[in-house]
C-alpha cells in the first residue's frame, strides 16, 4: 500500500468514526430524559464536534435524519426477504408485520419522539412521511404478489394496521403483550383484511 492510500485510508476511518459519534449523539438526545433538541447545533455539541463536522457528514440536517433513520433501521436488522419468499398470504402478511413491529419495539422511546417532533419540524415531517410511504410502496409489491392488483383501501387499511402508531397504542394498552404477540396480532388483522379486500383470490 503506497503512502498516499494509507493515509485515504485514515481519513476515510476518521471520517467514518466522527459520523458514527454524530448519529450515536443524536439518538442519545432522543433517548434521554430532557426534551431533545434536535438541531445541528444540539448534535455537534452532543458529539464534541464542530457544527461544520455535521454538515460535512451529512450535507444538511435532512441528511442527517435521513441517515440516523437508516442507523435505527440496521440497528434493528430490519429486512423484509423472509416476507417475499412467504408461501402465503397469512405468512407473507405476519412476516411484514414482524418485521416493523420489531423496528418499531427496538426504540420505541426514540420513535415516539420523532414523531411528536415531526408535529413542529417540517424537515423531519417530510422524512417521515417519505419513510411512510416507502413502508407503502413494499406493501403493495407484497400484496401484488398474493393479488393481481391489491385496491388502494386494502393497501390503505394495512398499511395503517403496521405503522408505528398503531404498535406503540397497542403496546401502551397492555404491556405483558410482547412484540411476538402484537406481530401475530396485527399480521392477523392484516391478514383478514387481505382475504375481505375485493382484490383477494376468491374459491
Amino acid at each position: 500500500m503506497s503512502p498516499r492510500e494509507y493515509r485515504s485510508d485514515k481519513r476515510r476511518a476518521a471520517a467514518e468514526e466522527t459520523r458514527r459519534r454524530i448519529l450515536d449523539a443524536a439518538r442519545a438526545l432522543l433517548a434521554g430524559d430532557a426534551p431533545p433538541r434536535l438541531s445541528v447545533d444540539a448534535v455537534a455539541k452532543a458529539a464534541d464536534v464542530s457544527r461544520q463536522s455535521v454538515y460535512n457528514a451529512f450535507g444538511s440536517k435532512s441528511g442527517l435524519l435521513e441517515a440516523l433513520f437508516d442507523a435505527l433501521a440496521d440497528r434493528a436488522g430490519m429486512g423484509l426477504s423472509d416476507a417475499f419468499a412467504a408461501p402465503d398470504a397469512a405468512s407473507a402478511l405476519t412476516g411484514f408485520a414482524e418485521t416493523f413491529c420489531g423496528f418499531w419495539a427496538s426504540d420505541r422511546p426514540v420513535l415516539r419522539r420523532l414523531r411528536g417532533m415531526a408535529v413542529l419540524d417540517r424537515d423531519l415531517e417530510l422524512l417521515l412521511r417519505r419513510r411512510d410511504e416507502m413502508r407503502r410502496t413494499a406493501l403493495t409489491e407484497l400484496l401484488r404478489r398474493l393479488a393481481e392488483t391489491p385496491d388502494d383501501a386494502t393497501v390503505d387499511v394495512i398499511w395503517q394496521l403496521t405503522s408505528f402508531e398503531t404498535y406503540d397504542a397497542l403496546a401502551a394498552r397492555d404491556q405483558a403483550r410482547t412484540t411476538d404477540d402484537l406481530a401475530r396480532i396485527i399480521g392477523a388483522a392484516a391478514t383478514a383484511v387481505h382475504r375481505a379486500g375485493p382484490s383477494a383470490p376468491r374459491s
